[in-house]
């Protein structure tokens, strides 16, 4: 084992028991390197690793810090503990009111022996005729129409994206990404050998300027990118800016991985067309059922390119990354007897409650969402910072996710959190979002 990766397994092991705890300053890495005897490029590289675990964060003129445990009390408690049941605010899974009743029904003819028997066959990535219809449907928006035959299957979402770069990217390669990502798209570049470059957002989303002078400094081999209700910010690009970054990605022949697994949240009259109706040679489009239907039987949705079918099919099929037959066909009977439909406007109404729950406890506070979304980005006030804030709220049994999960750059680190508003009940939201206000009113110093 190389020498870095020791070292930071040693310091990994003092912070899984509690010797380092969250918050605490790691030494300088040129301190560090001096009192171990080893080089200062070896500390650099171990210190690296433990940021690329999720174990420390680095702040640009502040040093390295313990980050907060992800789950446990981690902590001191700055208040009274919460005596309630935990509340888990980074899982973010929605659930309609009736949603297993509401999906039964297409399942039962499914047990036919028969038919239970053609369902359990292997699905190829092109899925079958029945689903590249029914989803091309379901994928529709108002400008755009994805053609079936460009349409690939994947078990879900996560997967598509990592068959998509997986084929347009070799390791060493460069992905641009907004500068706040989905936290699973930096272990997907991991994985395979990517890297990841952060380009520069405003309050309209990715700046197309940021895309230009990143990949005239050195070549961009793809972008992947969230245009519509951004996780963690909730941002949604507007037509404009669509049109800007399409003409730009066309101009630098920049492929485009386009995640648009919250867009069924939108409502379909007013949905933004994908970077697709734009620069449909070059987008590849994500999509999958987990959000709209249930995280447990679910597909991934791949719309590529009509050059790019056989390339990314490999890219499914050598990953292993084929969707199950079964859940494929379940989708369909979903979709066709108008489950779907039900399920995401049900989830529309909910999402919306939810949110109005954030506006009335955080009032006053700086937060970040849209009130279609399933999340709100906390930007907190000092002198809190993030990976504190997330023990202080664990203590008290509320798991939040702290900002450096999203950020690309570990130099770059916002004072936020995303608050996931999905996974509880209401009634639990509603009380974890009250605690966590009093946690911040409160202050740091506060016992």
């Amino acid at each position: 084992m190389d020498a870095y990766r020791r070292i930071a397994d040693r310091i990994a092991e003092d912070i899984t028991a509690g010797r380092l705890r969250p918050g605490e300053r790691l030494p300088p890495q040129r301190k560090f390197a001096r009192r171990h005897g080893i080089a200062a490029s070896t500390a650099e590289r171990a210190y690296g690793e433990l940021v690329r675990r999720g174990l420390v964060v680095g702040e640009v003129g502040r040093g390295t810090f313990v980050r907060a445990a992800r789950t446990g009390p981690a902590g001191r408690a700055l208040t009274e503990p919460a005596t309630a049941a935990p509340v888990n605010m980074e899982l973010n899974y929605p659930s309609a009111p009736g949603q297993s009743e509401l999906l039964a029904p297409a399942l039962a003819p499914m047990l036919r022996p028969d038919v239970l028997t053609e369902a359990l066959r292997p699905a190829p990535a092109a899925g079958t005729v029945q689903a590249r219809e029914a989803v091309a449907a379901l994928l529709a928006t108002p400008g755009w129409r994805p053609a079936p035959d460009r349409l690939l299957f994947t078990g879900n979402a996560r997967q598509a994206i990592a068959a998509a770069l997986a084929s347009l990217v070799r390791p060493g390669g460069r992905v641009g990404v907004e500068e706040l990502t989905y936290p699973l798209v930096k272990e997907i570049a991991g994985r395979l050998g990517v890297r990841l470059v952060p380009l520069d957002t405003d309050e309209g989303g990715l700046r197309p300027e940021s895309v230009a002078a990143a990949h005239r400094a050195a070549p961009l081999s793809a972008l992947y990118v969230q245009p519509t209700l951004h996780n963690p910010t909730s941002v949604t690009t507007g037509e404009a800016r669509r049109r800007q970054l399409a003409e730009t990605v066309a101009d630098l022949d920049i492929p485009v991985v386009e995640d648009r697994i919250w867009s069924f949240l939108t409502d379909p009259a007013e949905a933004a067309d994908p970077l697709a109706a734009y620069a449909p040679h070059l987008t590849h489009v994500v999509d999958g059922l987990s959000k709209r239907v249930a995280p447990g039987l679910t597909a991934g949705f791949l719309v590529v390119p009509a050059h790019r079918v056989e390339a990314v099919a490999t890219a499914v099929r050598s990953g292993g990354w084929s969707a199950g037959r079964f859940a494929l066909e379940a989708g369909v009977r979903w979709i066709g007897d108008g489950t779907v439909e039900r399920l995401v406007a049900a989830k529309r109404e909910d999402a919306a409650r939810r949110q109005q729950l954030v506006a009335e406890h955080l009032e006053g506070f700086r937060v970040r969402c849209d009130p279609r979304a399933y999340f709100a980005w906390w930007e907190l006030p000092a002198p809190w910072r993030a990976d504190t804030f997330t023990a202080a709220a664990a203590a008290h049994g509320v798991a939040v996710t702290p900002g450096t999960a999203f950020v690309v750059d570990p130099k770059r680190t916002p004072e936020s959190v995303r608050l996931g508003l999905a996974s509880a009940a209401v009634p639990d939201l509603e009380r974890a979002l009250g605690v966590l206000a009093d946690v911040v009113r409160d202050g740091p110093g506060v016992r």
